[in-house]
């Protein structure tokens, strides 16, 4: 009697495994086809946004007569960093702010190595605005500020307090450089027939900008379960795969400016989100919630941010040829291979 009992136990019990596993693998399946359904939809409202917060920072440029490198690199900028901002001040509240800084130096890479690189291996880029050096020497300056102040391995308030003082000093000559640039303007030149409406720019700004945010998030919520079904930890989640969900508002926009013509709103968007990123958004979620950093995983993410920023320094002319392009995915790959095996080895 025993014999049977136990005949029948061993016959049922790989039966129940098989079932938890069939479950199991039908769970991820769906899961990765519902986050791949989020990725898409977010790719299309992300280009859709891209498109009318693009031609409504032109016009805000005309109307305000600043540069509009300077609109790229302050309204653009800051309205396609909005993601980062959100999973700043989420992670902050909830009591994981390291999952921002991972975001935030993740981001950085991926603007420069992966968005701008992309745009130039294939058509490669100029840029006209004499303020893009010093933006460009601000975004170089960034990952050396982030290093002094958390190589002690601790990100304290007083920390946020000198990246955000610094973050201010930066916005205030550029909104100067803005201010000399218009009072230079002819008034006549300035408020012509070509000058857009009011209404719809301001119309196109908001409602590019409302759609860049919800692709951001459907993104986000579709990379994090590709991340999850993969079995990613948690850093790795954000330096790599939040960091490349919340770049996609910066991908369209720095695509549909190219497609423009308007270069200078594009790389002004992808200098000006790197400074806001790090010298405000990680400050934001570290005054609310002070916490140790692991400098060792860090070491990639501040290494690559300062090499890839190097490598578009504009040459004579300003222009940045397609070569530079190439060497940034190269980057880019090395880059994803050192924060895997310094953050997720073992994963």
């Amino acid at each position: 009697m025993m014999g049977d009992y136990e005949s029948s136990l061993s016959f049922h019990m790989p039966c129940a495994e098989a079932v938890t596993r069939h479950r199991a693998a039908h769970f991820s399946s769906t899961t990765m086809l519902l986050s791949i359904l989020l990725l898409l939809a977010g790719v299309i409202l992300a280009w859709i946004g891209g498109t009318l917060f693009v031609d409504g920072s032109v016009g805000l440029a005309k109307w305000a007569r600043w540069p509009v490198a300077v609109i790229g690199v302050t309204v653009a900028a800051f309205g396609t960093s909005s993601p980062e901002l959100m999973v700043a001040v989420q992670s902050a509240m909830e009591g994981v702010p390291a999952i921002s800084l991972g975001d935030v130096l993740g981001s950085n890479i991926v603007n420069i190595a992966l968005i701008l690189a992309l745009v130039l291996s294939l058509s490669g880029m100029k840029a006209e605005d004499d303020g893009v050096r010093r933006d460009w020497a601000w975004a170089l300056a960034v990952p050396v500020l982030m290093a002094a102040v958390l190589w002690d391995g601790w990100f304290s308030r007083i920390d946020a307090l000198i990246l955000m003082s610094l973050f201010f000093v930066w916005l205030f000559v550029v909104v100067r450089h803005a201010r000399n640039h218009a009072s230079k303007q002819d008034s006549a030149e300035a408020v012509g027939a070509d000058q857009p409406s009011t209404t719809k720019t301001v119309i196109q700004v908001i409602a590019g900008l409302g759609l860049l945010i919800g692709a951001a998030q459907f993104v986000v919520h579709g990379g994090k379960g590709v991340a999850e079904v993969l079995g990613w930890s948690p850093f790795i989640v954000g330096a790599v795969v939040v960091a490349v969900a919340t770049g996609t508002p910066e991908l369209a926009t720095t695509i549909v400016s190219r497609i423009r013509g308007h270069h200078d709103v594009g790389l002004g968007n992808i200098l000006g989100s790197n400074v806001f990123n790090a010298l405000f958004i990680a400050s934001l979620a570290a005054l609310i919630h002070p916490y140790p950093v692991k400098v060792p995983e860090l070491i990639p993410s501040l290494v690559f941010g300062f090499v890839t920023t190097l490598v578009i320094l504009p040459g004579k002319g300003g222009t940045l040829g397609r070569w530079r392009g190439f060497v940034l995915l190269a980057l880019y790959a090395g880059y994803l291979t050192m924060t895997l095996r310094a953050g997720g080895s073992g994963h």
